[in-house]
């Protein structure tokens, strides 16, 4: 199953994230756990709730053990190491995205 492009929502279930990244909900908490420095899901009524951002660390995580062939220590190493251009990337369009949210009124909503 190929992985989806993520949506613009604010948070996503388990169950979407999986759907999106082609892997069963089992793998998510198991990489949850290994990669937990990384990735903080929010508990609402025991649900885990994932930003945007989560999603993505979910997908260079993916993409890291399955495409690139890295060990979970190699992955977590990668992950560690300096920021490559993709994650500068990230920051600044999730600085943009917190800035038009400010603009446009939907700030703690």
């Amino acid at each position: 199953m190929k992985a989806k492009q993520v949506l613009p929502k604010r948070y996503y279930t388990i169950g979407e994230v999986a759907r999106l990244l082609g892997v069963e909900p089992h793998v998510l908490r198991f990489w949850e756990k290994e990669f937990s420095k990384f990735v903080k899901p929010l508990r609402v009524s025991g649900r885990r709730l994932y930003r945007g951002e989560q999603v993505e660390v979910f997908r260079r995580i993916k993409a890291l053990l399955y495409e690139e062939g890295y060990t979970i220590s190699g992955a977590k190493k990668k992950l560690s190491a300096k920021k490559d251009a993709q994650d500068v990337l990230l920051e600044v369009k999730r600085g943009l995205e917190e800035i038009l949210e400010i603009l446009t009124g939907e700030e703690g909503e």
